[in-house]
């Protein structure tokens, strides 16, 4: 499989050290079919070949600016982890996967949830089908399941490979008069 998608994208600088939220062993072409199978859509060819190079994980830049607030804060969400194939953190796992996220939290059946966030549980990055069928390509949307009666949808990214390369560190909201006076300093 060519690298399409991660042209100028260093892949080997993306990941945390950490092997939490990564899935055990590599990423086939039988995998991949049995997990499109069982979620009913096909998966981003940037999200397989992302999970090629490490099968889930922890990004180095785990924030994303947004438009709208939500209830992590008034302008970024943060993602703990990507879910790779397999294992305990995959999203075709039966414990901690999407269809699980979708049964078990109330997390709208229109997609994948495809990264955790801090929260727990609470809210999670999805890719959203609504629009492009299962077949297609999807956004990706924040959701948050603890806010309101329904769930809140928050858009992100118009395909996954954008919302990989929108991806910022948490630095970039770090607003302690510490951090602050460190900017100022070194302007």
């Amino acid at each position: 499989m060519g690298n399409r998608h991660w042209i100028g994208f260093d892949l080997s600088t993306f990941w945390e050290d950490s092997d939490y939220f990564t899935s055990p062993g590599p990423v086939t072409a039988e995998i991949i079919l049995n997990a499109e199978q069982l979620l009913g859509y096909r998966l981003p060819s940037s999200y397989i070949e992302l999970i090629t190079n490490k099968n889930g994980g922890s990004p180095l830049n785990d924030c994303f600016p947004t438009l709208t607030s939500t209830s992590w804060s008034e302008d970024h969400i943060a993602i703990s982890g990507i879910c790779g194939l397999g294992g305990q953190w995959g999203i075709d796992s039966d414990d901690l996967g999407s269809r699980f996220m979708i049964e078990e939290w109330g997390y709208p059946n229109i997609g994948i949830v495809v990264c955790s966030c801090p929260s727990a549980g609470h809210d999670a990055v999805m890719l959203d089908y609504r629009e492009c069928g299962p077949d297609g390509e999807p956004c990706v949307i924040h959701v948050d399941v603890e806010v309101d009666d329904e769930p809140r949808i928050t858009f992100l990214a118009q395909d996954f490979e954008a919302f990989i390369r929108g991806l910022v560190n948490q630095e970039e909201y770090d607003n302690s008069e510490e951090t602050k006076l460190l900017k100022q300093s070194e302007q």
